[in-house]
């Protein structure tokens, strides 16, 4: 696709208060699928993750393009995210149903992004706490319906889902236990977006940050450059022998695997600086800032630009 018709599709997309950081491709309808069960990877002793597949959202993933999964305990289980869309929802349901009977009683929802939470509707006959960060319902409310319509544009009415609210807010830090199995939740400050949600599984010394970890796809900034900074390093204070990021390998070490991450956002707030100071606009910044990182990122022609756009907003009032 040219670049300027990339481009043209991204801003549409990235723009103001509905910020989607999941592109969506219209493919040729098809009749909705019946629930699958997911190949899952155990990355930890009762972790299971299925790993999203490095895409926009199209009619054929569904918006499976997110790492998703569950953690069982003794007594229940908790999703972690529970998928891009109603049906990705159910297929991730009827993956663990076939794991275990246990109760569904949490679904933990990551961030505002449709890609991690759209599938909550698939669980809603369990009953369970959806759980999320304070700052998640008002996200919600501004973009919600945005999405849902995006959605339904790719995927139809009946595989798209409703939009779910939280019913389990996490201000700053929360448990929830499992039985035997204890989940500390955070909520972090403004960074890949203003409610991004992190768990660590105590058991297994196992860090699920969601979105503020990207491995191997290029990251997406819809929150603050250098809040994320921020946070990213305070994660990597955490105690953790891995982490599953939210884009990515199931799995990677812990605090290794967040080095290109901070190395890719440490270039990007370090160029546009530099580029504001120059004077440059910001078309030439978007064209010139964080290139040297083009080979180390999938998707990055789809996402530096919209990257480059935000932090040049963000940073342009520093100097």
């Amino acid at each position: 696709m040219a670049d300027g018709l990339l481009m043209t599709r991204r801003r549409a997309l990235l723009s103001g208060a509905c910020a989607c950081l999941c592109s969506v491709r219209a493919l040729p309808q098809r009749t909705q699928s019946a629930a699958r069960v997911f190949a899952m990877e155990e990355v930890a002793a009762g972790i299971h993750v299925r790993r999203g597949l490095d895409e926009d959202a199209t009619t054929r993933n569904e918006d499976g393009i997110a790492n998703i999964g569950f953690i069982v305990g003794r007594d229940c289980v908790a999703v972690i995210d529970p998928g891009g869309s109603l049906n990705d929802g159910q297929s991730l349901r009827a993956t663990i149903r076939q794991a275990t009977r246990l109760p569904i009683r949490y679904v933990v929802m990551s961030h505002v992004h449709p890609d991690h939470i759209f599938g909550a509707a698939a669980f809603e006959e369990d009953k369970p706490q959806f759980v999320g960060h304070a700052r998640l319902p008002r996200a919600l409310a501004l973009r919600g319906e945005y999405y849902r319509k995006r959605l339904e544009e790719v995927l139809g009415k009946e595989r798209a889902g409703p939009v779910v609210t939280p019913t389990m807010l996490v201000q700053d830090h929360a448990e929830v236990d499992l039985g035997g199995r204890v989940l500390a939740l955070t909520a972090h400050g403004i960074a890949h977006t203003d409610c991004d949600l992190s768990v660590i599984d105590r058991a297994t010394g196992t860090l699920l940050p969601a979105d503020l970890l990207f491995v191997r796809r290029v990251p997406a900034l819809d929150g603050s450059l250098k809040g994320w900074l921020k946070q990213l390093g305070a994660l990597q204070a955490v105690r953790a022998r891995r982490a599953v990021p939210g884009h990515g390998p199931t799995s990677v070490d812990w605090p290794t695997g967040g080095q290109d991450l901070e190395r890719y956002l440490s270039t990007v707030l370090r160029e546009t600086k530099a580029a504001i100071t120059k004077g440059m606009d910001l078309d030439a910044a978007v064209q010139t800032v964080a290139q040297g990182e083009r080979s180390r990122w999938k998707l990055f022609d789809d996402y530096n630009g919209h990257n480059v756009t935000q932090a040049f907003k963000e940073l342009e009032w520093d100097q």
